[in-house]
């Protein structure tokens, strides 16, 4: 194995010359609300406005309630599986638009495209489930003992006979789930059939399937989804409090109902990989920190279908829920609290850099991190730290990419001159706006950032070749 220790006296001389930013002192230092790029939070009276609109205590309540106390993945499963059921509502929604000129194709292909998205990470969270489903801590109902007989008190029971075989496997279809309704309505009847079976694909790796209507040809235990997602409960949220003659009111509140679901979600996975981390699972980690660059995507895939809103009916609604900043809220999006303690929480995986590369950071801001992420990176010697460390930029990439489609969201939906007069985008005297500051900060992990600058030149200068004058050189260089 090639040794990197030639390099520590390179490195050393050339941290005194870099930016701060690449110092250790990133990796364990707290922002500070002065510094740029810092999440401030919108007025207490717009965050209220926006809680209130949206209904959040209500569906928070529903989200983190807890009945079973052996399932650790219930905190996680449940406000997925109450985004995927609002997201159903969403489709009824937009399929029942009577406006003549509302773009209902173009809705209904990507609210599909994002139903399958999320099914994806759903089944992501479900395929660990495989030793609690052993334990019976998960509430799943196990339908292969059935002997294919359909019990009297479930109508919505199906039975699936396989070609070939004897034994008939059974189905169980949950009763309070709009999907089974939405596969009997001649508009979305093709939606909810290809929403089926991609929940039988997508199941595949997983100890049980959700019993929506899936064919279950496995014959997999059903998970007990109205018990779980509580969907009766959940659709007597389905209007706002404020009830304005705009078929546009229904759209925005929903959408952003889905969103701070999976936010929920989101946070709950930061817990565990937190947790994950500190025990030594860094394998299990990474996959934990994959799937949140994931679900950072979906958010921004949600909010993209702010697109489609026709623009006179969307400015005029701006107008009545009085959605407008100020100097003290800027962006809508962060009048959500659980935003920005996400964005704060996804940041701040930077603490965990040091312990997961066994390091003490140097008081004196040496390149200590730095060296070992190197030594890692190249060595290889702990697989399962090097995807970890790569999850974390993935994660990094995510979240920036997340504010700079929002950014340019807002001035797609509203128009650049509203959003040129809105200091929560442009901001006057020549400071950059926080939406901009988002993205354009510097790397969360300034660490690793500069060993794999070190690391190419490594490759560049030591063993690997380079071009100059059109003429190729090979690197001899003896480690």
């Amino acid at each position: 194995m090639v040794d990197l220790d030639w390099k520590a006296k390179m490195v050393s001389a050339e941290m005194s010359k870099l930016s701060p930013k690449l110092s250790d002192k990133s990796d364990r230092t707290v922002s500070s609300p002065a510094l740029s790029g810092d999440l401030l939070p919108s007025s207490p009276s717009a965050t209220l406005a926006y809680e209130q609109y949206l209904r959040l205590p209500e569906l928070s309540k529903l989200c983190s309630s807890r009945e079973f106390t052996d399932w650790k993945s219930e905190a996680l499963l449940k406000p997925a599986l109450q985004a995927l059921e609002i997201t159903f509502r969403f489709i009824s929604l937009v399929l029942s638009d009577p406006r003549p000129y509302a773009n209902r194709n173009e809705r209904k292909r990507r609210l599909e495209a994002l139903t399958l998205h999320q099914i994806e990470l759903i089944a992501v969270i479900c395929e660990e489930e495989e030793e609690n489903s052993q334990h019976g801590s998960i509430p799943i109902v196990d339908l292969s003992n059935s002997n294919g007989l359909l019990s009297r008190d479930r109508s919505s029971t199906e039975v699936w006979k396989l070609p070939g075989e004897s034994l008939s496997v059974v189905s169980r279809i949950s009763e309070a789930s709009l999907l089974p309704r939405l596969a009997t309505w001649q508009k979305s009847e093709d939606v909810a059939r290809k929403i089926s079976f991609a929940i039988e694909c997508q199941m595949q790796r997983s100890p049980f399937t959700l019993g929506l209507g899936e064919p279950n040809l496995a014959g997999k235990p059903n998970l007990d989804y109205d018990l779980i997602c509580k969907p009766s409960d959940l659709h007597a949220l389905k209007k706002p409090l404020r009830n304005l003659e705009n078929y546009e009111n229904g759209i925005l509140f929903t959408a952003h109902q889905i969103l701070e679901s999976w936010i929920f979600t989101a946070r709950e996975l930061l817990r565990r990989i937190s947790d994950r981390i500190d025990g030594s699972e860094f394998e299990k980690a990474a996959s934990d920190c994959w799937l949140l660059e994931r679900i950072w995507k979906l958010l921004s895939e949600i909010e993209d279908l702010h697109l489609l809103m026709d623009p006179d009916d969307f400015l005029r609604l701006k107008n009545q829920l009085a959605i407008k900043a100020s100097n003290e809220s800027e962006a809508f999006c962060f009048r959500s609290t659980a935003l920005i303690e996400l964005t704060r929480s996804s940041k701040d995986l930077k603490h965990k850099v040091p312990s997961i590369l066994g390091v003490e950071v140097d008081p004196k801001g040496g390149p200590r991190v730095q060296e070992a992420a190197m030594r890692l990176f190249h060595g290889k010697g702990d697989v399962g730290k090097i995807h970890l460390l790569q999850a974390f930029q993935a994660v990094e990439v995510a979240v920036k990419r997340f504010f700079f489609g929002y950014r340019q969201l807002v001035v797609a939906v509203m128009g650049s001159l509203e959003a040129k007069g809105n200091r929560g985008l442009v901001a006057s005297d020549g400071e950059a706006d926080a939406l901009a500051e988002m993205f354009m900060e510097p790397p969360y992990f300034p660490s690793l950032d500069g060993a794999k600058t070190f690391l190419g030149e490594f490759w560049q200068n030591g063993n690997g070749i380079s071009i100059s004058n059109g003429t190729e050189r090979r690197g001899r260089k003896r480690l």
